[in-house]
């Protein structure tokens, strides 16, 4: 009876994705982020003078959808409200036309205030309230740009960081060596949300403790600044062409600066205060990118971080044969074409920690040049396996290429990161600038997983160095309680079931000790209607790991991990299975009530749409290949 059931939903499943395939050959689901994007490209269309009043009508009201009722903006379904977001949507409305004294408006207004007001605000909101002249340059955190000058064996240079930081900051270098303010009504401003008047003083980086590396960091802030504002800076016009020379290559591809948001937004007003006009192929490629992640609706709008669709698409391949879907399928056929046609054969960023190693690596994005990452080429090179593609050979040479720079990438502690290799300098997370504390791209649980499952299924034997060097670096990062931390899915169960597939990827067996502690883990935490979730919160507070409302996509991970560890039968499974087959709906799909990938934890979430279609069906396949 489970059987044909399972069948059943896995056809009505196969069906429903299948459907969602564009006729190019990839899967795009929408990757919904918080407010703050749509926040920040409403303000950045007034920078540019192009604000539009009936798309910000439409923005507007999907703003008002998700404040919460004590009047905050909150980073992910039900948590708590963020003082930055709530102050970028709140400024964003408020240029938008929205009286202050709109029930909204007083709402955030008082909740903004109540939690210190605008000096509690981070970083890069203080960057654009600076912007706009509604905040104190001088309380921006120091970053001169003569940073970009700093050799690669200095213990700070951009090439010490990760891409997504060094992206976002050599623009933004340029534009904060101008200090540009962009002049508004003063009845547009924002004064009203510090708590007590508008002054130089930044109170949220004082001190906490007598002795630590953040107050040092601190400490050399202030000097950095008074060394910018008085002392000689020979340098200084040799950086600015030293920035603007290293992000034209990069603003000359497609995809848009690093296929992100503030990168892009970022690059525009830095080339902009260069002398370059909107419709210099520079900078309307950029703008043209930043159009394309605008979400239009009826009657709301906002707007994407980036777009998946390398990412969607190898997931809906692996899906959709582990569902028994055949190779030579047409669609898997045509997304096949479509991969091919992404490899990144042209070296890189990630060259300069790794000189020797050929590229061959997948970008996240339609395209992404300077930035393909390991988790996307692993994830292709696993789907690419199990096609049935005309010309077999070309895709055993991207494959092999795929295979090669994933290896060579590996770090010296054995594990991987998604974009570089070896960036292990987390003191640089103190600097006051760095205040989201994501500054790094160190090797992660989840990535080294990845990239030991694809070996594995590859035919790479256990005893391979790189596998080795793995291993053991899973082994010290697995928790006391026995789950692995997620650093791009929501969380330890995220984690722990990345892990759990590459440990049998690579021969590990049910019996050994990491697979034990991790099985038990997961089935201490399956909930009462047999699903498993996890909140956001599990970031701050460990003691939350594995707990939350059941969702499809984190259901459908715990199921896959156990399955790996050859856990398809019995109650906990039982279960789970019945709960996927319970919340599917008729069309074949399922819904995600949560937020389930994670940006930068604590700070930034993700809700990737088509997790919730891909992920169940593949736990189903699995459990119907062990079953048939």
């Amino acid at each position: 009876m489970l059987q044909t059931t399972i069948d059943a939903a896995i056809r009505r499943s196969q069906h429903h994705l299948l459907a969602l395939q564009a006729p190019a050959g990839f899967w795009l689901g929408e990757l919904e982020a918080d407010t703050t994007i749509t926040a920040e490209y409403l303000l950045l269309r007034h920078l540019l003078g192009t604000a539009d009043p009936a798309l910000e009508a439409k923005a507007v009201r999907y703003l008002r959808a998700r404040q919460g009722r004590e009047g905050a903006w909150n980073l992910y379904e039900g948590g708590a409200g963020d003082v930055s977001a709530s102050i970028k949507a709140y400024f964003a409305m408020k240029m938008a036309g929205v009286a202050p004294t709109d029930p909204a408006m007083r709402r955030a207004r008082e909740w903004i205030r109540d939690q210190g007001g605008a000096v509690q605000a981070n970083v890069f909101t203080k960057i654009t309230l600076a912007l706009f002249g509604q905040y104190p340059w001088g309380g921006v955190p120091a970053m001169p740009v003569e940073i970009v000058l700093l050799p690669r064996w200095s213990y700070f240079n951009i090439y010490a960081i990760s891409y997504w930081s060094r992206t976002v900051i050599v623009p933004l270098l340029i534009v904060m060596d101008r200090r540009p303010i962009h002049p508004i009504p003063a009845e547009r401003g924002v004064e009203e949300l510090w708590a007590h008047h508008l002054h130089l003083e930044d109170p949220a980086y004082a001190r906490k403790r007598w002795l630590s590396w953040k107050n040092l960091f601190i400490g050399a802030d202030g000097f950095v600044k008074a060394w910018e504002g008085y002392a000689p800076r020979p340098w200084r016009a040799r950086a600015v062409r030293a920035a603007h020379d290293w992000l034209v290559p990069r603003l000359s591809v497609p995809g848009g600066l690093g296929g992100i948001y503030p990168a892009m937004a970022n690059a525009v007003l830095a080339m902009r205060l260069l002398g370059y006009a909107d419709d210099h192929p520079l900078v309307a490629g950029q703008l043209k990118e930043l159009e394309s992640l605008g979400i239009e609706e009826p009657d709301r709008f906002h707007v994407q971080p980036c777009l998946s669709p390398v990412w969607d698409t190898a997931l809906a391949v692996n899906a959709l044969r582990a569902s028994g879907l055949p190779g030579g399928h047409p669609a898997l056929v045509r997304a096949t074409d479509w991969l091919l046609d992404r490899q990144i054969l042209e070296p890189a960023d990630w060259k300069v920690a790794r000189p020797d190693v050929e590229p061959g690596g997948w970008p996240f994005q339609f395209a992404n040049e300077f930035y393909p990452d390991l988790d996307d080429t692993a994830m292709v090179v696993m789907g690419l396996a199990q096609v049935d593609y005309p010309d077999d050979a070309r895709v055993r040479r991207a494959m092999e290429r795929g295979l090669r720079w994933l290896v060579g990438m590996q770090g010296k502690d054995g594990g991987w990161a998604s974009f570089d290799a070896d960036q292990t300098r987390l003191l640089l997370n103190n600097i006051p600038f760095a205040d989201h504390g994501a500054l790094l791209d160190p090797s992660t649980e989840d990535l080294t997983a990845r990239c030991l499952e694809c070996l594995g299924r590859l035919g790479y034997p256990r005893d391979h160095p790189a596998i080795r060097a793995g291993l053991a670096y899973l082994q010290r990062t697995q928790s006391r309680e026995g789950a692995w931390y997620g650093r791009w899915g929501v969380n330890y169960i995220y984690g722990t079931w990345s892990v759990l597939r590459g440990l049998e990827a690579v021969g590990v067996g049910p019996d050994d000790e990491m697979v034990r502690r991790a099985v038990a883990w997961l089935e201490r935490r399956q909930n009462a209607d047999g699903g498993w979730g996890e909140t956001c919160d599990s970031y701050a507070d460990p003691g939350l790991a594995g707990a939350g409302r059941s969702t499809p996509s984190q259901t459908a991970w715990a199921l896959l991990g156990l399955f790996a560890a050859g856990r398809t039968d019995g109650p906990v499974a039982e279960r789970g299975l019945a709960y996927l087959l319970e919340t599917q709906r008729p069309d074949g799909g399922w819904d995600d009530p949560y937020w389930n990938g994670t940006g930068f934890p604590r700070v930034f979430y993700l809700k990737y749409h088509l997790y919730a279609h891909y992920f169940p069906l593949w736990a189903l396949g699995v459990w119907r290949q062990h079953h048939s």
